[in-house]
């Protein structure tokens, strides 16, 4: 008999990706091999940003953060997964889902209000330039990172505390991690106030930030068009181009799996969702931000020259 309250129960069921089980050992060797590359991008990204002294600068500190978030965010989900992947259907405690929800949560809330940062400093940078280092200044940048961190410890909190305090008729998450939607089909009874919580979260944590980001782009646009040079132009379109992949793909991702109702839910397209934004996406910034950025190509190189020269002396 399967119990109907949380609280009579002390684990759940992952069931990742049992439809596929066939292939499990070919995933565990993609999702290692992902997992290991993405920490290593990342800390070279962060590695290199601060030690070298020309990129310490406000677009450099976000994006030494967004690599940091990237890292965590990863390691929330990638291991359970490889477990999943090794031994097949795993069980994970109710604090530990708790906990796996909240810090997913929190990591991916912090880097959607990062994204909105890192657009402000775009802006402010190719609409003031001249006050640029006022403005930006060291204690604005840390003011702006450190509010990314509690918007997102604040929608953790929220939706990990209502939905563990719900009561749940099923205890098997069709899923490879923690995630709500697969949370809510095993909620008891009727579910649409979850649902519109769940809505109206996503709504102040993706929507919100998202609308900065085009309010920034708009003002950009419409200053870069103004200038004479078509040099110039493309120099300030460059240094944005690489910002508005990064968030197209983490917005558009994240904002079609939390803005829609559990009547839409599909578990194989969902997975696949979520894979994308938090598999993949941290694996591309790096790329991104490395193949597109000449300050950040050109400090890798020095750094690779200094490192051939030192253990050839």
């Amino acid at each position: 008999m399967i119990p109907t309250n949380l609280s009579e129960v002390s684990e759940f069921t992952l069931l990742g990706f049992s439809e596929v089980s066939h292939l499990h050992h070919l995933l565990f060797v993609v999702f290692f091999s992902l997992y290991i590359l993405t920490l290593m991008a990342n800390t070279v990204i962060a590695l290199i940003i601060n030690c070298d002294n020309t990129l310490h600068t406000p677009m450099y500190f976000f994006l030494t953060q967004l690599s940091c978030l990237d890292i965590c965010y990863l390691s929330v989900i990638v291991p359970k997964i490889l477990e999943n992947l090794m031994v097949g259907t795993v069980g994970i405690s109710r604090t530990g889902c708790a906990m796996q929800m909240f810090f997913f949560l929190f990591f991916g809330v912090a880097e959607c209000f990062l994204l909105a940062a890192m657009s402000f400093d775009r802006y402010v940078a190719i609409c003031y330039p001249l006050h640029y280092t006022i403005i930006m200044n060291s204690r604005v940048c840390k003011g702006l990172v450190a509010g990314t961190y509690i918007c997102g410890t604040a929608v953790g909190l929220v939706h990990t505390i209502i939905t563990f305090s719900l009561p749940f008729c099923g205890l098997a998450i069709n899923h490879f991690f923690c995630e709500i939607q697969p949370l809510l089909e095993l909620l008891c009874g009727n579910t649409s106030p979850s649902e519109i919580q769940v809505i109206v979260v996503a709504v102040f944590a993706i929507v919100a930030p998202f609308l900065l980001i085009i309010y920034s782009y708009i003002h950009i646009i419409s200053t870069v068009l103004k200038i004479s040079s078509t040099e110039s132009q493309q120099k300030a379109f460059s240094t944005c181009s690489s910002h508005l992949l990064v968030v197209t793909l983490f917005y558009g991702t994240a904002s079609s799996m939390y803005l829609r109702p559990k009547s839409s839910y599909s578990a194989s397209v969902d997975k696949l969702l979520s894979l994308s934004y938090s598999v993949v996406t941290p694996l591309l910034n790096p790329i991104i931000y490395c193949l597109r950025n000449k300050e950040v190509k050109g400090a890798l190189r020095k750094r690779w020259r200094n490192l051939n020269f030192t253990f050839y002396t």
